[in-house]
């Protein structure tokens, strides 16, 4: 077994099962989602692998789960499964950075090569990436106000100082930055400001204005 993980994300049981079986049988770990919804709620930063992804699924279809990685900044390779004359579909969801797509059916052989060509893609990233991408899903995972107590930690402000400028007590602004540090899995303030810098932020990062 690689233990390489494969995310499986198809609302068509016999898909699920089928496609399943084949990667498992090649070797891969393979975790199963029957909707992009559910997909996306189980989802944490630190996992790693490739999505095998369906573009037409109720609730939320392949394209909406793309837009949702790309905001959260998951950086997985994804392969786009479609059905019969949703080629231009598919190249939308190519646009949209997923590597290969495949027409249902498909065949054995052409699953295994797109799944090994989007595990090369990733071990192809430099680590400097994979970090920087790992940090900016961890940084996603930031409700605004803490997003705004972390990049004034990044411009060297004291909790007071946050407090002014936030206009918030510093009792709220602890709160906040221990909720930060919480979500971050950040034991110290300087693991939270490499985080942050690897996601590039900096002290000059302009900020909202909402």
């Amino acid at each position: 077994m690689n233990g390489r993980t494969v995310f499986l994300v198809d609302d068509d049981e016999a898909i699920r099962h089928s496609a399943s079986f084949m990667l498992r049988h090649a070797g891969y770990t393979v975790k199963t989602f029957p909707d992009g919804v559910t997909f996306l709620d189980e989802l944490v930063p630190e996992q790693s692998g490739c999505i095998l992804l369906d573009v037409r699924m109720p609730e939320m279809d392949g394209l909406a789960v793309q837009r949702v990685l790309k905001e959260r900044g998951v950086n997985m390779p994804v392969v786009i499964l479609t059905g019969h004359g949703d080629v231009p579909v598919a190249v939308e969801a190519m646009k949209g950075g997923a590597i290969e797509f495949l027409e249902k059916p498909y065949e054995k052989r052409a699953l295994i090569g797109a799944i090994e060509n989007g595990f090369e893609q990733l071990d192809n990233q430099s680590s400097d990436e994979r970090r920087a991408t790992e940090a900016r899903a961890r940084l996603n995972t930031l409700t605004p106000r803490e997003l705004e107590v972390l990049e004034c930690l990044v411009d060297g402000q004291t909790n007071k100082a946050i407090a002014d400028t936030l206009s918030i007590s510093p009792r709220t602004v602890e709160i906040h930055r221990a909720h930060m540090m919480e979500k971050l899995e950040a034991d110290s303030l300087s693991t939270a400001l490499r985080l942050a810098f690897l996601s590039g932020m900096s002290a000059e990062r302009p900020r909202d204005s909402t």
